[in-house]
């Protein structure tokens, strides 16, 4: 048998999708944030984009289901509040998918200083910049309401958190 290792996991993981953006898996989207593995034991840490997460339960069932197929029989799940989630875990292929599924992706942290980055975001859908905020409250925490000016497009962004 293959030595079972933390990337191999890390790939398996790759098929649990957030339930609310379900073409980002929950590695790209930085929910999975440690694998240890011992004597064959799977441990996962996953820390959700905020407290009181309303899809917690399904995406710890979904992480068991999958290791459960390929064969891991002892899976333990922990919920990790100690360093909060940001939007910058979201990977570089997560913030692509993002876009393609019509999200515009959150800034980076780095670049995040007041609400007037939220002001203006690029346009998922025609890449363009001449876009406005109509509201910082969307359908869900972590998501802004804007307006593209160019292809006359209503779109989401992901809220840098």
């Amino acid at each position: 048998m293959k030595t079972l290792t933390t990337d191999t996991i890390y790939n398996w993981l790759e098929e649990v999708k957030d339930p609310e953006i379900p073409v980002l898996s929950l590695v790209d989207l930085g929910i999975i944030t440690n694998v240890t593995i011992t004597k064959g034991a799977v441990h996962i840490e996953m820390t959700p984009t905020f407290v009181g997460c309303p899809a917690l339960d399904i995406m710890k069932e979904e992480i068991a289901a999958v290791l459960k197929n390929k064969g891991i029989e002892e899976v333990s799940i922990e919920v990790n509040f100690r360093d909060a989630w940001s939007s910058d875990k979201i990977s570089t292929k997560g913030k692509q998918a993002l876009k393609e599924f019509g999200l515009a992706p959150p800034p980076s942290n780095a670049l995040f200083t007041d609400l007037e980055i939220l002001e203006q975001a690029r346009c998922p859908r025609c890449d363009g910049d001449n876009t406005e905020m109509r509201t910082p409250f969307g359908p869900t925490l972590c998501r802004s309401i804007h307006f593209c000016h160019d292809c006359k497009e209503a779109f989401e962004q992901f809220k840098p958190l």
